[in-house]
């Protein structure tokens, strides 16, 4: 008996569910809990460690440590691993392959089908790089869904959600924030114009914020530390980690004390949860604001929403519900679970029963024949993709992710007629023989009944020889060169001086030289090195 798997890559936690016959439930990924931190540690040996066994080792070995790598997902520049540079999608793919494989061992098998999340917000830069990630990682067989469309699915499934009715999602995840419009349609949810949300905002940066609040009462002792030390860099990630006990304590408590260990620095630091909103307030007010552009995107007025589900472990924050539903008007739906109601849709709208999906293969080797259902765009030519079927287009007609804009599409299908280009060129060319056989008569054949006296030549002079570089440089170097991105200048000019460093002397002529060498004063292109995993 197959079944289905939903994955939540997540910025700071990674979670998995399983639909077997349509009963839903939480894969166990962690030691003690389903959801496992999104952590990826390089082993000297070439091994791969993930989740909860990654981040007890980061103390030990920091450099080999990757987290919050979602948020680098299109950044050009690689992560720097154990002097290793590995591509962000590389190391989710590792993660992907972890948690299909310990899935997979569970239960007996490997899933017939894998839904992934991303957030309704990302670009078609973005998602061509995630739709990449199960190819990396070996797998077919694998459908992509909205996180908010997601979390509406798991809504419909323990509320009565009625045809036509409107659900905002306000999705607070640990590091990124999407606010999104749907409408129940009887078959699932369609997204209402444009996703809002913040990339840089979520979780991570709460706990940033305990633990500047932590720095200030220590006075500056954990600025202070030296990360080459092994003992300060051990003692910084297990405060990093009380804060964010604490952060998640003042959920349900009032008042919390952190514990602060390092070298030289024994203490404890109290923090209230009114002082806890106080420093998030600010944010907060940025992701509510966002979430009034996705209603005036969608036409939507507040009045007119259902409800607000309130999803991602930041959402469990107290304040959050209350500014929310203030600044709305209407009431806000919050999971027990806010972390699992994302994967717990993912894997709800698995269609593993389909005798024309290709199941999912164990990790491993990436086959040729790898069925991605949302189409990848690979770099270079490729054969044209089957056209998706409409579920794949949104509700406003803009094409899915990976599929080409409509006028890319036809410009590719069509080849151009040459008949009336050649006609054009042989007018054109008729139109400047003439008017230069015009100018010709005009300025040279004397009028009729004139004389013209006869210009005095000056005896030849003997021509100077000029460096052939710098002769071909200023036949080509236009009046005003502009800088080019490599360097250069816009025309293909190399940067630097003009020619071979040779200088011109003027020829005894009449008539002073009007074309000049331009040199470039554009900067040369400086490398980058790879930058380090944070």
């Amino acid at each position: 008996m197959g079944y289905g798997l939903g994955v939540d890559l997540g910025t700071t936690f990674t979670a998995a569910a399983v639909n077997r016959d349509g009963n839903l439930e939480m894969a166990t990924l962690g030691d003690r809990s389903a959801a496992v931190p999104s952590v990826v540690l390089l082993r000297p040996d070439g091994g791969v460690l993930t989740g909860d066994a990654a981040d007890r080792r980061a103390a030990t070995d920091p450099d080999r440590v990757a987290r919050e790598v979602k948020r680098r997902l299109g950044d050009p520049m690689p992560l720097l691993l154990g002097g290793r540079s590995v591509a962000p999608e590389e190391v989710m793919a590792m993660q992907l392959r972890q948690v299909v494989g310990a899935v997979a061992e569970r239960e007996g098998g490997a899933p017939d089908v894998v839904t992934l999340t991303h957030p309704a917000n990302w670009g078609p830069h973005k998602r061509r790089i995630f739709e990449s990630i199960p190819a990396r990682a070996g797998l077919g067989g694998v459908r992509m869904i909205t996180e908010p469309e997601a979390a509406a699915v798991h809504y419909a499934g323990t509320e009565r959600v009625g045809d036509g009715e409107l659900v905002a999602v306000y999705d607070l995840g640990g590091g990124t924030f999407d606010a999104t419009v749907l409408r129940a349609d009887g078959r699932g949810f369609a997204i209402l114009g444009r996703p809002e949300g913040i990339e840089g905002l979520g979780g991570i940066d709460f706990d940033d914020a305990v633990l500047a609040h932590v720095d200030r009462a220590v006075g500056g002792a954990v600025g202070a530390l030296d990360p080459s030390d092994p003992a300060a860099t051990a003692a910084a990630i297990r405060l990093r980690h009380d804060c964010v006990l604490a952060k998640e304590a003042l959920s349900a408590d009032t008042e919390v004390t952190i514990p602060v260990i390092l070298p030289g620095v024994q203490t404890e630091v109290r923090l209230t949860r009114r002082e806890f909103e106080t420093m998030i307030e600010p944010a907060l007010a940025a992701t509510i604001a966002s979430l009034g552009r996705a209603l005036r995107s969608a036409g939507v007025a507040p009045r007119a929403l259902s409800t607000v589900l309130l999803v991602g472990g930041s959402s469990r924050i107290p304040v959050v519900s209350r500014m929310v539903s203030a600044e709305l008007g209407r009431p806000t739906s919050v999971d027990a679970h806010p972390k699992h109601a994302i994967v717990l849709g993912a894997a709800a709208v698995t269609e593993y029963a389909e005798a024309s999906q290709e199941p999912v293969r164990s990790p491993g080797a990436v086959a040729a024949s790898t069925q991605v259902l949302s189409p990848v765009v690979a770099p270079g030519p490729a054969a044209p993709a089957a056209p998706l079927p409409p579920e794949h287009l949104s509700s406003a007609g803009t094409p899915a992710a990976g599929m080409p804009a409509p006028a890319l599409a036809e410009a590719t299908s069509r080849r151009r007629p040459r008949l009336p280009f050649l006609i054009a060129a042989a007018v054109l060319l008729l139109a400047l023989a003439a008017g230069g056989a015009y100018l010709y008569n005009a300025t040279v054949v004397p009028a009729a009944g004139s004389t013209v006296a006869p210009a005095a030549v000056p005896p030849p002079a003997p021509v100077p020889a000029v460096d052939p570089t710098v002769a071909a440089t200023t036949a080509r170097a236009p009046a005003a060169a502009s800088p080019a991105p490599d360097g250069g200048t816009a025309d293909g000019t190399p940067g630097g001086t003009s020619g071979g460093g040779g200088t011109r002397r003027p020829t005894r002529s009449s008539t002073p030289p009007t074309t000049t060498a331009t040199k470039s004063t554009a900067p040369a292109p400086t490398a980058t090195a790879p930058v380090a995993a944070g």
